[in-house]
């Protein structure tokens, strides 16, 4: 795993995404993941030891962001756990196995880092967990992965290679994933579009996804743990992103009607930056009272997570509130969030 070297440089660079994603759209799945010589014999029970790990870190990270304590335990486990099973013996269905689960972590080590604004962290983790997934010849999770690091490049200004990046995961495994995991690529499309303000695009990829999800729930057919988030109430809740960042304020807060409500003590990060987004559409459609009223929601919320990516959104609540800078409601509440969250502008 090259850890001394992988764990250095600095900045995000989406042209470092170029070779490592050509080569698995090439070649998804390494034939083989046997190996024989190494001093331990790694087993089914080293591999559910990981999986609780990896379940663990989700939930973590869902509630309390990227940036909470036992976020470092996903490194942990990669470097003290993992990596060491990686140099034992192992048969071909096991090494698979455990090459999949490794890659899981490092996409969920990349994601920790990604959530707190280590984007150049982040970026290798991803990198080296779409290396993972092809080494496990697991085609649906390097799909996730590739789709995660498209996520990653819109969120960093990179909108036309995001939209790349997409569609190429799902050109590569459609056929070979289950609809489920095929919608959530059509989904980070559609917000990469929305980014270029490129309304039909978007609209397109968005009814994409839907399709898809409708497809998942009516074959009810095998699909892995990691995907089990995404579902109708997930779509339209990012479906208000899309059209808030298309400035379309009338359908992002329709489709926001369509999205369930989500237990803020369990998606606490999503929550928080959900009641942002609605709150931004509202004062794009000139509801300030009812915006703000959003907006301080918000920060009760994301006042109890760490997460630098969360605070974007406030941030572009923030922005939003420029037309009605001088009004006292709206200082106190840029106040607020300086004081509560850090946010300087």
């Amino acid at each position: 795993m090259n850890r001394r070297d992988f764990l250095t440089g600095s900045g995000f660079a989406v042209s470092a995404f170029t070779t490592p994603v050509t080569r698995w759209l090439v070649t998804p799945a390494d034939e083989a993941a046997g190996l024989t010589g190494g001093r331990k014999q790694v087993g089914r029970a080293d591999l559910e030891e990981l999986r609780d790990a990896a379940d663990e870190a989700r939930r973590w990270d869902s509630k309390y962001g990227g940036g909470n304590w036992r976020a470092d335990s996903v490194t942990a486990c990669l470097q003290e756990r993992a990596a060491p099973l990686l140099r034992g013996s192992f048969t071909d269905a096991v090494g698979r196995d455990l090459f999949s689960v490794t890659s899981e972590l490092s996409r969920l080590a990349g994601w920790t880092a990604f959530d707190v604004g280590q984007h150049d962290v982040a970026q290798r983790h991803f990198i080296q967990a779409l290396r993972l997934s092809r080494a496990g010849g697991d085609v649906e999770l390097g799909c996730y992965v590739l789709t995660t690091m498209a996520m990653q490049s819109l969120l960093r200004g990179f909108g036309s290679e995001a939209v790349d990046m997409a569609q190429g995961a799902f050109e590569r495994a459609k056929g070979r994933a289950a609809p489920r995991v095929l919608a959530f690529t059509k989904l980070i499309e559609a917000r990469a579009h929305a980014r270029e303000r490129d309304a039909r695009a978007a609209s397109r990829a968005l009814a994409a996804s839907e399709d898809l999800l409708g497809r998942a729930d009516a074959t009810g057919g095998p699909e892995p743990a990691w995907i089990d988030f995404y579902h109708h109430a997930r779509l339209s809740a990012d479906a208000a992103e899309v059209f808030r960042d298309l400035k379309n304020p009338k359908a992002a807060l329709a489709w926001n009607q369509r999205a369930a409500a989500m237990p803020s003590g369990v998606f606490t990060r999503s929550v928080g930056m959900r009641l942002a987004i609605v709150g931004t559409a509202h004062l794009q459609a000139r509801d300030l009272d009812h915006g703000l009223d959003l907006g301080n929601r918000s920060v009760d919320i994301l006042s109890r997570v760490r997460s630098s990516r969360a605070k974007d959104y406030v941030r572009e609540f923030n922005a939003a509130l420029a037309p009605w800078r001088h009004e006292p409601a709206v200082r106190e509440f840029v106040h607020r969030t300086r004081t509560e969250l850090g946010i300087v502008a």
